[in-house]
């Protein structure tokens, strides 16, 4: 039997917690959800650490909840005087600056990296958890996209762990435990599609910033919810799956699934397709990252088989273009991702902001990564190149 699903539970030592956890983004979606996870979960598991962007009564409430040993506004040292009067009645140490994420990644009393920042933000403090071999469950889909080439190979060389915490990515981890990565003949993503699923290409690049924030399915933050919307968040995904599972582009499918009840399949070389099934709930893949290689009872709710009444499946067309930029990303490999990471960051929040419509969100995505091919593409890049390519990316998007 493979010893992967006969695993015994680690021994508990009661003298401290079994696993202690960091949130970067705490105050954000997921952040908040792992509160919810850890809290279900029980005195097993101990916050040790959280960080915020700018969020101080965000951030000052949860301290007080879980009585973490740090805390960090990596975007708000104005506010730091505020949060530091809200915690005086708590031990607790206060960072601020982006270097706090960095800090919190590396500190030796903490076991598992929940890496939740949005957007490249995240890649530094994922990056240096990877190099203190820490366990890292992954929601920042940027860490990969833009630096894949240097995170898995640090997290190896290292004996860090990366766990995807993407409700796909989780999906496909899963199913893995009944095969190995050389059985796998292709792996498909589940997309539900958006709000846009059945709306013509015409009305679709008209589309105003309610109704592109208005998912059928998911409650996420805005910025992916948009990226949802245009399905870049997809583009995204097989960027990180291929560096997730090692799998060229051609091995990777996108297939919408509205009713986001099978989070994403394997077909096998057998002919054998695994899926994992599931509400649209993403406290399952944050517990999963969690509590890996074990299962523990679940806050999630479940389904109710009585009451699915149809699962359905379309292939995605030309109105949602996003999709080829991310396999065009694979086979370019280098920079490529993360100027279209960047390019699409600026690029949403144009939109968001109200200067730029819908439909020309992913055309400019498309026309500077075409200029980046052109002038600047390096086909192995050190860190220092990534992030100028995301610098002159942003920089390209804003004129």
């Amino acid at each position: 039997m493979d010893e992967r699903l006969t695993a015994s539970a680690p021994a508990h030592d009661s003298g401290r917690p079994l696993r202690r956890i960091a949130i970067l983004g705490s105050s954000g979606s997921i952040g908040t959800q792992t509160l919810d996870v850890v809290r279900n979960l029980g005195p097993g598991y101990k916050i040790q650490a959280l960080a915020a962007a700018t969020s101080w009564k965000t951030l000052a409430q949860q301290a007080h909840q879980c009585r973490p040993q740090v805390v960090a506004l990596s975007n708000g040292s104005k506010h730091t005087t505020e949060l530091a009067a809200a915690l005086a009645d708590l031990p607790v140490t206060i960072l601020h600056g982006p270097e706090a994420l960095v800090q919190i990644a590396q500190r030796d009393d903490v076991d598992t990296v929940v890496a939740a920042v949005v957007g490249a933000a995240g890649l530094e403090p994922v990056i240096a958890a990877a190099r203190a071999g820490k366990t890292i469950a992954l929601a920042n889909k940027e860490a990969l996209v833009v630096a894949g080439s240097i995170v898995m190979p640090t997290a190896r060389r290292h004996h860090a762990t990366v766990l995807p915490v993407d409700s796909e990515h989780s999906a496909i981890f899963q199913a893995l435990r009944s095969g190995y990565a050389s059985e796998i003949h292709k792996i498909i993503l589940t997309a539900s599609g958006g709000p846009f699923r059945t709306w013509p290409a015409a009305r679709i690049r008209e589309a105003t910033i309610a109704e592109a924030l208005d998912h059928p399915n998911w409650k996420m933050g805005p910025k992916i919810t948009i990226d949802s919307a245009t399905m870049m968040n997809k583009a995204l995904e097989i960027i990180e799956a291929h560096w997730l599972f090692n799998l060229p582009a051609d091995k990777i499918e996108v297939l919408i699934h509205p009713q986001s009840i099978i989070h994403s399949m394997i077909e096998f070389v057998d002919g054998s397709i695994m899926a994992q099934l599931g509400t649209p709930d993403m406290r399952t893949p944050i517990q999963y990252a969690l509590t890996h290689p074990q299962r523990a009872a679940g806050c999630s709710t479940r389904l109710e088989w009585s009451k699915i009444k149809e699962m359905t499946f379309e292939q995605p067309d030309d109105r949602f273009p996003a999709l080829q930029l991310g396999y065009e990303v694979v086979r370019l490999g280098g920079t490529a991702g993360a100027v279209v990471n960047a390019a699409n960051e600026a690029a949403n929040a144009l939109f968001r902001a109200g200067q730029i419509k819908f439909g020309d969100i992913v055309q400019r995505v498309q026309r500077v990564l075409e200029k980046h091919k052109r002038a600047g593409f390096v086909a192995q890049p050190r860190l220092t190149q990534l992030l100028a390519a995301d610098a002159w990316a942003r920089q390209e998007m804003a004129e």
